[in-house]
C-alpha cells in the first residue's frame, strides 16, 4: 500500500511507497525531481518507483541510474516508453527539458565509457546541451590537442578518467572553462579501484578542478548542467 503525505495546504510532500520515500518537493526546491537510484532495487521496485516518479513529474523526464541488467529489462518490459541506455545503466522516462547551456563530456579511454554515458545522460535529463569526445587520454596527448578548441565552445567540461588520472589536469591547463573532474575504477593495482586517480584530480595542479567521487557521473553531470543552466541565463538580456 502506498500513501501520499501532504502539508498543512493540503500539497503532496511524499509519496510512502513502503520501501521508498518519493520527495515530491524536490523539483521545487533544487530545480530538479528526485531521481532514482537503482543499485539494491529489485526489477519490481525500479519499475514502480519510475512510474510514480513520472505520474508527479508528468512534464519532464525522470531518471534511473545503477540498474542492473534484471531492472533494464523489466522496464523494457513494463515501461516500453522509457529510454534505456546499457552502457550507462540509465533509465529515462518521460519528455526532456528543454536544453540550456551546454556541456562538453571528455572520457581519457573506452573503458571509462559507462561512466562518460551515465554523465552525458544525467546532463540531458537535468536541462542541458550535452556532447561526448572519447579516447582522448594522455597517453596519446595528441588526440586531446585535436580537439582543444571545442573545450572554449561549452559553459562546462565533465572529464572522465581512470588509471593515473591525469587528464583532469592538463585540460585544466588548457582551458578556464569551469571543469569538474570524475575518477573511474579504470586501472591496474595500485590504482585501487580508482582511490589512485581520485587523489590525483584532488592533488591537481591546476586551478578550478572541482572533483567527484569515484564512478560518479551521475554527480558530475548534474553539477555541470547546473552551471551550464546558470551560464545560459546569465547571457540573456535583462
Amino acid at each position: 500500500m502506498t500513501s501520499v503525505q501532504q502539508d498543512r495546504s493540503g500539497a503532496p510532500r511524499v509519496d510512502d511507497l513502503g520501501w521508498a520515500r518519493l520527495d515530491l518537493e524536490r523539483a521545487a526546491r533544487t530545480g530538479d525531481p528526485e531521481v532514482v537510484y537503482g543499485q539494491g532495487k529489485t526489477p519490481s521496485q525500479v519499475v514502480a518507483t519510475l512510474r510514480r516518479l513520472h505520474q508527479h513529474h508528468p512534464e519532464r523526464q525522470v531518471l534511473a541510474t545503477r540498474v542492473d541488467d534484471a531492472g533494464r529489462e523489466a522496464v523494457r518490459t513494463c515501461l516500453p516508453g522509457a529510454v534505456v541506455d546499457d552502457q550507462a545503466r540509465t533509465v529515462v522516462l518521460g519528455p526532456l527539458p528543454p536544453a540550456t547551456g551546454r556541456v562538453l563530456v571528455l572520457a581519457a579511454g573506452t573503458a571509462d565509457g559507462p561512466v562518460a554515458a551515465e554523465a552525458a545522460t544525467t546532463v540531458a535529463v537535468h536541462g542541458a546541451e550535452v556532447e561526448r569526445i572519447d579516447d582522448v587520454g594522455v597517453a596519446g596527448l595528441h588526440r586531446l590537442l585535436a580537439v582543444a578548441h571545442r573545450l572554449e565552445d561549452a559553459d562546462c567540461l565533465i572529464v572522465v578518467a581512470g588509471m593515473e588520472g591525469a587528464l583532469p589536469s592538463v585540460v585544466g591547463g588548457l582551458t578556464g572553462t569551469p571543469l569538474v573532474a570524475v575518477p573511474t575504477s579504470t586501472g591496474y593495482g595500485v590504482a585501487e579501484g580508482g582511490v589512485t586517480a581520485l587523489h590525483a584530480m584532488l592533488s591537481s595542479c591546476a586551478p578550478g578542478v572541482v572533483v567527484v567521487n569515484v564512478d560518479n557521473g551521475y554527480g558530475a553531470g548534474v553539477h555541470a548542467a547546473r552551471v551550464a543552466r546558470a551560464a545560459a541565463r546569465a547571457r540573456q538580456p535583462v
